[in-house]
C-alpha cells in the first residue's frame, strides 16, 4: 500500500487486485476534487492573512469580520483538506514508520494551533501561519493528486483473464437415449460434463478430449508458438483454441480448480507482494521528520536555557512549520508525472512508479521468446526443391494450401504473396488431420504435409531438411513423387539482435524463457547471442524461474506478451509487457511498450536512469532547504546577529519549489526512440 493510499484509508489494510485498481482511480479523483476546492479556499485565506500582508507590504481591507476570515477558512482547510495527511500521519505513528504523512501532519497541526493562538492574542503575532497552512495543504494535495494519477491503473488483470473464456458453452445432455446440445454459461458446467468445442472456438473449462482431434492454439496460455496436435485422451486447458476441428471434451476441472484460475491467483499474489516496496520519498521524509523533531527540541531547550522563553516558543514553532518544504511534496510526483508523459509520447506507458525507479538497477532481462524476440507467427524460412525452381515449388504449395485456415497454410500463402508469385487456382481440396492437405493444381495432384505424409507415400526426407534445426518441416509431393520441402519457423524480429547487443554493452545478462521445445529455443538463442535459456517452461513455472534468478541476487526485468507471462511479469522486479500482447499481460506489468520492438527496453532503462537522477537532485534540493533553513530558523546564528525572518523562509520555500519544477521539466527533452536509445548505449560503452 502506498503512503497516499494510507492517507485515504487511515490504518485499514488494502488488498491489491480487482478492487485495488478501481480504488486507485477513485483516489486520484478524490485528490483532484479536494485540491481544487482547497485552492479556491486558499485565495482569501492567504490574501487576508495578516502575516502574509506584512511580508508583501500591503494593507488588508477593513470591513466587518475581515480578521476572522483567515482563521475560519484556515480551520476548514485544516479539517477538510488536511484530513488525508492527518489520517496518514496517525497510520504512520501506529506502524512506527514516520514518513511524508507524519511530516506534513506535524507541520499543518503546529501551524493550525499557533495561528489560532496568534489570532486570539495568546502567542506572538509572528506565529500567524494561516497563509503558510493554506499554501502547504494546497501544494501537498497537488503533489499527491499527481502521484495518485500516475499510480491509477485503468485495466484489471483479473478481468482480462476472465475475458479469455467464452461467454457460452455447449453441453451434451442425455434426452431419453438421444443426445441434445444445451447452451449454458461456463460457470454452470460441472466435472464429468461432456462439452462440444466447435472449430475456431475457445475451450470453456479444463477437460480431457473424448472424441476428435485438433490443432490447439495454446500460445496465450503455454507460450507455445506452434499449434499443438491434441487427440483423444489428452488434456486441454481453458482459454485455448481449437483451430481446425471440433472436439468433445469431458470436464475435469471447473472454477477455482482450472489452470487459468491458478494463473489468476499467481498474478494476484505476485502483484500484492510487489506493492509493499518502500519508496524513496518516504525514506527522505522519515529522515527529515526526525531531523525536524530533534531540531525543535534542541531549539526549545537552547532558548529556554538562555532565559528567553518567548523566543523559545517562536523559534520552536517556526522550525516545526518550515520543516516540511513544499518542494519535497512535489519532488518525486513531478518527475514521475513528466517522465510518464514523456514516455507515453515515446511509446512507453509507465503504470507503476516503482517500476520506473527499479529499472535502472536491473541486472538481468528475461525475454519471453514468442511474440517478443520473435514475431509469434510461423514464417517460411527455407525452401528446397528436387526438380524445379524454389519459387515454383512454393507456388504449388501455396495453391494447395489456399483453402486451408491452418496457421502454417496461411504462412505458406503469405510467403508466396511476398515473393509476388503467380498462384494457380486449386480444385478438389481435402484435408487430413495430422497428415496434410491434397488438391489438384494445373492437372497435378499436390500434397503438402508433415512426416506422416512421407510415411504414407513411402518416401524419404530430403537431406537438406536435416540442417533445419528447430523448424517445422512440410513436404511437397506432386503426383506422389517428392518434389521438395518447406521450413517454417517463428521468425526472429530483426531488432532483437540490436536489443541483445545493447543490453550486453550495459553489462546486463539476457535470458530467454519459452514454452517451446529445447531445439527451437536453442536455435533462437544461438542466433541472438542470448546468455541463458529456459525452454519447455509451463505457465505455472515461469514465476518460479523469475524467483530463481532473483535468488541469485539479480534484479530482474521480465518482458512478455501472453497470459502465460502474467505471473512472471507480476513477480519480476519490473514487468514489461509488449503492447500488442494480451490484456492480462499488460495489466500485470508495470511498464507497457506500445510497439513490439524489443529495443524499447533500452528506452525504459534510459528513462529510469534519467528520472532517478532528477529525483535525487530534487530530493537533495528539497532536503538542502531544510538543512539550511531549519538551523537558521532555530537561531544558531543569533550570536552573530543573524536570525532568519519568516519572510525569508517563505521565499526560500517558493524558490525551492520553482527549482524542483524546472529541473523536472528537463526530462521532456529526452529522446526515447528505440534506435536512439541503442545509439545512446553505444556512445556510453565507447566512453
Amino acid at each position: 500500500m502506498t503512503t497516499t493510499e494510507h492517507a485515504m484509508h487511515g490504518h485499514e489494510h488494502e488488498h491489491v487486485g480487482h478492487a485495488g485498481h478501481a480504488e486507485r482511480g477513485d483516489h486520484a479523483a478524490q485528490f483532484r476534487t479536494l485540491f481544487w476546492v482547497m485552492a479556491v479556499l486558499a485565495v482569501p485565506t492567504v490574501a487576508l492573512s495578516p502575516m502574509f500582508a506584512m511580508i508583501l507590504g500591503y494593507d488588508i481591507p477593513e470591513f466587518a469580520g475581515a480578521r476572522w476570515i483567515s482563521p475560519v477558512l484556515g480551520t476548514v482547510m485544516y479539517v477538510w483538506g488536511g484530513r488525508p495527511f492527518l489520517s496518514g500521519a496517525i497510520s504512520e505513528i501506529r506502524s512506527r514508520a514516520p514518513g511524508m504523512m507524519l511530516l506534513i501532519g506535524l507541520a499543518i497541526t503546529v501551524a493550525f494551533l499557533s495561528s489560532w493562538g496568534a489570532s486570539l492574542g495568546v502567542v506572538h503575532h509572528q506565529l500567524d501561519f494561516w497563509w503558510e497552512l493554506a499554501l502547504l495543504i494546497v501544494i501537498m494535495l497537488l503533489g499527491h493528486w499527481i502521484e495518485m494519477r500516475s499510480l491509477a491503473q485503468t485495466t484489471s488483470a483479473l478481468d482480462s483473464l476472465a475475458a479469455l473464456l467464452p461467454d457460452e458453452a455447449e453441453r451434451v445432455e442425455d434426452d431419453g437415449g438421444a443426445e441434445r446440445v444445451v447452451t449454458v454459461a461456463p460457470s454452470d458446467l460441472r466435472v464429468g460434463d461432456l462439452v462440444i468445442v466447435r472449430p475456431g472456438g475457445s475451450v470453456p473449462v479444463d477437460g480431457r478430449i473424448s472424441d476428435g482431434a485438433a490443432d490447439m492454439d495454446e500460445s496465450m496460455v503455454t507460450g507455445e508458438s506452434r499449434p499443438v496436435r491434441r487427440g483423444v485422451g489428452e488434456d486441454i486447458v481453458a482459454g485455448t483454441v481449437a483451430t481446425d476441428s471440433g472436439l468433445r471434451i469431458r470436464v475435469t476441472a471447473v472454477g477455482e480448480d482450472t489452470a487459468l484460475a491458478g494463473i489468476q491467483r499467481l498474478v494476484g499474489e505476485a502483484m500484492n507482494s510487489s506493492s509493499r516496496a518502500q519508496r524513496l520519498a518516504d525514506r527522505a521524509a522519515g529522515w527529515l521528520f526526525w531531523f525536524a523533531l530533534a531540531s525543535a527540541v534542541l531549539t526549545a531547550l537552547a532558548w529556554t536555557l538562555l532565559g528567553e522563553p518567548d523566543q523559545a516558543v517562536v523559534r520552536t514553532i517556526t522550525v516545526l512549520v518550515i520543516a516540511c518544504p513544499h518542494a519535497l511534496g512535489l519532488a518525486i510526483p513531478l518527475v514521475v508525472s513528466i517522465a510518464t508523459e514523456r514516455a507515453a509520447r515515446g511509446g512507453v506507458l509507465i503504470k507503476d512508479r516503482l517500476a520506473l525507479e527499479t529499472m535502472r538497477t536491473v541486472a538481468a532481462v528475461l525475454f519471453d521468446k514468442t511474440g517478443t524476440l520473435t514475431k509469434g507467427e510461423p514464417t517460411v524460412t527455407a525452401v528446397a526443391a528436387t526438380d524445379r525452381p524454389e519459387n515454383g515449388l512454393l507456388a504449388l504449395a501455396a495453391a494447395a494450401e489456399a483453402d486451408s485456415e491452418h496457421p502454417l497454410a496461411r504462412a505458406i500463402v503469405a510467403a508466396a504473396q511476398r515473393r509476388g508469385l503467380d498462384v494457380a487456382a486449386a480444385t478438389d481440396f481435402s484435408s487430413s488431420p495430422a497428415v496434410g492437405v491434397t488438391a489438384l493444381v494445373g492437372g497435378h495432384r499436390v500434397q503438402v504435409g508433415g512426416p506422416r505424409l512421407l510415411d504414407q507415400a513411402g518416401r524419404a526426407a530430403l537431406p537438406e531438411t536435416a540442417r533445419w534445426d528447430g523448424a517445422i518441416v512440410l513436404h511437397v509431393l506432386v503426383d506422389g513423387e517428392l518434389a521438395g520441402a518447406l521450413a517454417l519457423a517463428d521468425e526472429v524480429r530483426p531488432e532483437s539482435r540490436q536489443a541483445v547487443d545493447a543490453l550486453h554493452d550495459l553489462g546486463i545478462e539476457v535470458v530467454m524463457i519459452t514454452g517451446d521445445a529445447a531445439p527451437v529455443a536453442a536455435a533462437v538463442a544461438s542466433e541472438l547471442g542470448i546468455d541463458r535459456v529456459f525452454a519447455g517452461v509451463r505457465p505455472e513455472d515461469k514465476a518460479a524461474k523469475v524467483a530463481e534468478l532473483q535468488h541469485e541476487g539479480l534484479t530482474v526485468a521480465m518482458v512478455g506478451d501472453g497470459v502465460n507471462d502474467a505471473p512472471a511479469l507480476a513477480a519480476a522486479d519490473v514487468g514489461i509487457a509488449i503492447g500488442a500482447g494480451t490484456d492480462v499481460a499488460i495489466a500485470s506489468a508495470g511498464v507497457i511498450l506500445a510497439s513490439s520492438d524489443p529495443r524499447s527496453v533500452l528506452s525504459v532503462i534510459e528513462l529510469s536512469r534519467q528520472a532517478y537522477r532528477k529525483m535525487k537532485q530534487n530530493l537533495w534540493w528539497a532536503a538542502g532547504y531544510n538543512l539550511i533553513s531549519v538551523p537558521l530558523a532555530a537561531g544558531v546564528a543569533a550570536p552573530l546577529g543573524v536570525v532568519m525572518p519568516m519572510s525569508v523562509g517563505a521565499m526560500l520555500m517558493s524558490a525551492s519549489t520553482v527549482v524542483v519544477a524546472l529541473n523536472a521539466q528537463s526530462l521532456r527533452r529526452l529522446d526515447l526512440r528505440p534506435a536512439a536509445s541503442v545509439r545512446s548505449v553505444a556512445r556510453a560503452s565507447r566512453d
